[in-house]
Order: C-alpha cells, then structure tokens, then sequence
C-alpha cells in the first residue's frame, strides 16, 4: 500500500511538474517538492534534491522542442546562465541550514503564488525592448536577476523558472514563447546544478525509487505539453496552468493543516 501511494503521489507531482515546465518552464520543484513534503513526509531538503534532479531531463526536453520551433535564444541570456549557476550553489548552502518546516511551508505557498500570478497577471507577450539599453546595462541588469534567480533555485528550488520568464520577458525584452525556451534551457543547468548540491551538502539521494518516478513521469509531462504550449495560445496556458497550481497548492495547505 505504501509503494502504492508513493507511485500515485510522484506521477500527479511529475506529471503537473512536467506540464509546468512545458507550458511556462515553470520550475518542477514548485509541483514537486512541496508534494513529496506534504503527502509523502519526505525530508524537505531531501524533496528539494528530488525537484531539481527531476527538472533536468524536463527542461532539457522542453529546450530542444522550442528549439526545433526557432523559440529559443541562449546566447543572450549567458551572463545570467552563469550568475544563476554561481548563486544557486549558495543558495543550497543556506537552504540546508534552515529547519525542514521552514523550507517546506515556503515551497507550498510558493505554489500558490505561482498559480494566482498566471491567473490575475497572465505573461501574455514580450514588453517592447529598450532598443537604447546600452550592452553594459544590459549585462548588469542580467547580473543582478541572475543573483536572485540563482538564490531562490538553490535556496527552496521553486519559483525560479517563473521568475526567469517574467526577467526574459520583462527585462531583456523577449517573445513569450522564446523566453519560456530560453527559460527553460537555462534552467537546466540550474536545476543539475541545484541538483547535485543538494545531494551532496546533505545525505545523499534519499528515497530512489521516488527519484526514478518523479524524474519519468516529470519528463513524460514536459515532452507532450512542450509541443502543445508552442501551437497554443499564450492566454490558454497560462490559465490552466494557473488554475491547475492554485487547485494543488490549496489541497497541500490544507492537507498540512489537518496534519
């Protein structure tokens, strides 16, 4: 019974995770971790390491496929790439001196402000770009989002995806579509590189079996609605993504709270 629900909790995590990251690479952690917290009692600096791991045969898939839709553009975005990498290592540092609760209860309302912001503040294009930004402002600019980015992807392993997006869109002046590729290319590195900090800063793996599961069905996730999210209307996805977090978020929270 107890392998059971551990199959059924990390295929609803993967598959939302999956679906999240397709859509609007949105970060796997912010489905996952807070899922194998709440429902499975897991550690969570241990669910965190789980979250990323599973977001990088996500991202990666995803990446390729708006890749092969001309969506996607990382040369530009290398200056943060690199920030981000550098601060999402410090930020899995300090996560692990935090107490699990902590961690845990910020991964959930996280997902939530994820799923309002995508309902009530949906990315539906790019700004126009600031055709007169010069290129050291520019490079600044990616420098100072690619600290907090990288701190939030290390630090609860969710939210950052999202936040990437909006800073590609918002800030450099992306295409929706060519900001959730970029987004998600980059992200792939964060999450390895969140990833293997997490595991080795603190006991290893954990539960590998729930690794296995949430990192296949996260990656089944990301392959189907990747292709759907580049033919569909940006409105569409971002409200069924929106709804889709929210609904999950709220069940965890009261979940916990009966707990």
């Amino acid at each position: 019974m107890e392998l059971f629900v551990k199959i059924i909790v990390c295929l609803i995590a993967g598959l939302g995770a999956g679906f999240g990251t397709g859509l609007a690479g949105l970060s796997a952690a912010a489905v996952i971790s807070p899922m194998l917290i709440t429902f499975l009692g897991m550690d969570a600096y241990q669910a965190i390491g789980i979250a990323l791991a599973s977001d990088v045969l996500a991202s990666a898939a995803s990446a390729v496929t708006y890749g092969k839709n001309k969506n996607l553009d990382v040369r530009n975005g290398l200056v943060m790439l690199i920030t981000v990498l550098i601060f999402t290592v410090a930020g899995s540092y300090l996560s692990s001196l935090l107490p699990s609760a902590t961690m845990g209860g910020f991964s959930m309302f996280m997902t939530l402000f994820a799923g309002l912001k995508f309902i009530f503040r949906p990315v539906m294009s790019a700004k126009e770009s600031n055709i007169t930004r010069s290129r050291k402002k520019a490079a600044v600019q990616s420098v100072v989002c690619g600290v907090f980015i990288g701190l939030i992807c290390g630090f609860v392993g969710a939210g950052g995806g999202m936040m990437m997006l909006l800073v590609l869109v918002s800030v450099l002046g992306y295409e929706l579509k060519t900001a959730v590729g970029t987004s998600v290319f980059i992200m792939t590195f964060t999450a390895l590189t969140g990833a293997a900090s997490h595991f080795v800063i603190g006991d290893g793996v954990g539960d590998m079996w729930v690794l296995i599961a949430c990192v296949v069905f996260t990656l089944i996730g990301a392959l189907i609605t990747a292709r759907f999210a580049n033919k569909a209307p940006p409105k569409i996805l971002n409200r069924v993504l929106g709804f889709g977090l929210s609904a999950m978020s709220i069940a965890m929270i009261i979940v916990q709270f009966i707990k």
